[in-house]
């Protein structure tokens, strides 16, 4: 049986296929993780988004004589095409069957990279500052050259809380949905709000859209992260009280709607404080302080961190095997 584009199951035992196939995903993403070995030989697909928004960003955006509001209509053409495209391949991919779904979702599943990525930052702050430093700048958008080892951990906590929606529930989430089109329709739209969803002269009109939709998509996703967070954080620092009152309390102040959910919840569950203000370039950015009166983070709070984000996850699979069993 193959997986339905565009519309929700339609039947119990088609929700029951989608959720299977995503347990067996999350299982292989945190086995395999990304296999190096293949990506070296062929494009990763997120490669293969970013040059078609590239492609777009090249051709549409920021021509000599075009104003404001064209690169506004051209990014929305922009988006209207990369989404018409990703869901036409997720359509056609979908008729391969559930081995295909599988493996695309494996693929796009990226909760074992998070980890291995955030762990590198606290194991680069346990050597030195510079080396923090460096893994930290490797997946973060902020200048990190005057970062001291509070921020350093601080930006890996957030990034991991924040990466855990994007990478792993909301692409999750759209594949239940809607199948492979929802799930390369998220990925599109993602990778195009990391690319061209800024707010600065060249992007700010021509990745409106992008960064629009990358809004609507993870809404719920977001909110979903930061209640599996909360659950996670029972047992951990200020545990699950305290990630439910920095959640709902805070989260509203994020820049993001969606970014302050699991970032306040995961300040709150490990009872440190995270976000405020952060340089990007000569720009200082201004932000509310989530949990104030919490401790400053450190190494050890980073792999604290990973601790509740791998059990986001297991909740997460105990709740998929729930609904399987009441289906």
């Amino acid at each position: 049986m193959t997986t339905i584009p565009f519309i929700l199951p339609q039947t119990a035992s088609e929700l029951g296929l989608r959720i299977g196939i995503l347990m067996a995903a999350i299982a292989l993403d945190w086995l395999f993780g990304e296999p190096d070995f293949l990506w070296r030989r062929m494009p990763h697909p997120v490669v293969l988004f970013g040059r078609s928004i590239s492609f777009f960003d090249r051709k549409w955006n920021y021509r000599r004589g075009k104003t404001g509001r064209g690169r506004l209509r051209s990014g929305v053409m922009a988006m209207l095409c990369l989404v018409l495209l990703a869901g036409f391949v997720g359509y056609a991919l979908s008729y391969g069957g559930w081995a295909i779904d599988l493996v695309a979702l494996a693929i796009l599943l990226a909760g074992r990279s998070l980890d291995e990525h955030v762990q590198n930052v606290a194991a680069g702050l346990s050597t030195d500052i510079d080396a923090g430093r460096a893994a930290v700048g490797m997946i973060v958008g902020r200048s990190t050259d005057n970062l001291d080892a509070g921020d350093i951990s601080r930006a890996a906590i957030e990034t991991g809380a924040e990466n855990l929606s994007d990478g792993v529930i909301a692409p999750a989430f759209w594949f239940l949905l809607f199948g492979l089109p929802g799930l390369l329709i998220y990925k599109m739209t993602n990778t195009a709000d990391s690319m061209i969803g800024y707010k600065n002269a060249k992007y700010r009109a021509f990745g409106w859209a992008a960064a629009m939709l990358d809004d609507v998509l993870n809404y719920i996703p977001a909110r979903l992260t930061g209640l599996l967070i909360v659950v996670a954080s029972i047992g951990s620092g200020g545990g699950a009280i305290g990630a439910v009152k920095s959640m709902m309390t805070e989260a509203r102040y994020h820049a993001s709607p969606n970014a302050g959910w699991p970032e306040a919840a995961m300040a709150g569950g490990l009872d440190v404080w995270l976000a405020g203000p952060r340089a990007y370039g000569n720009r200082v950015r201004d932000a509310v302080r989530f949990n104030k009166d919490g401790t400053d983070a450190d190494a050890n709070d980073i792999m604290r961190s990973l601790s509740v984000l791998k059990g986001a996850q297991l909740y997460l699979l105990i709740l998929l095997a729930g609904v399987l069993v009441v289906l």
